[in-house]
Parts: structure tokens; C-alpha cells; sequence
């Protein structure tokens, strides 16, 4: 692991410090967790932009899919 500094605005460390006392963590712990989801969200977001860029460029045809209606079980209502 890397030690890095960083400025954090101060209402948002209290946040960050009220939260790591009820989860018994520490901030860098926090922080690392907070990030990793980010970025991961951030992965997500970059799919869903490629698969509607997909979408656009080439927009599902009327009945393309139809075939695979019979093969949906949505079992008794």
C-alpha cells in the first residue's frame, strides 16, 4: 500500500468520522471502501454508455426478439 495526503473539506470528515465509529473501522479503511465503489460504479456507467452508444447505432428491429417469448416461464400468477 501506498500512503498518499489528501484535503478533505471539514463537514465531510465529521461525516466520514461519525460514520467509522458505528461501522469500528478506520478512515483509510472507509475511504478505501468509498473508492473502491466509485470506481466500480464508474465501470458500470462506462458499460451502460457503450451498450447505448450499441443501442443507437444499431436499435433492436420489431420482432427480433420474439422467438425467445415462448421460452419465458413467469410461472402462475
Amino acid at each position: 500500500m501506498k500512503t498518499i495526503q489528501m484535503t478533505i473539506d471539514e463537514p465531510l470528515l465529521t461525516a466520514v468520522d461519525e460514520a467509522i465509529t458505528g461501522l469500528n473501522t478506520t478512515r483509510s479503511a472507509f475511504i478505501r471502501e468509498a473508492l473502491s465503489l466509485a470506481l466500480q460504479r464508474c465501470k458500470i456507467a462506462q458499460f451502460e454508455q457503450k451498450q447505448a452508444e450499441g443501442y443507437a447505432r444499431h436499435p433492436v428491429e420489431p420482432g427480433e426478439f420474439d422467438v425467445w417469448e415462448v421460452e419465458q416461464a413467469w410461472g402462475n400468477s
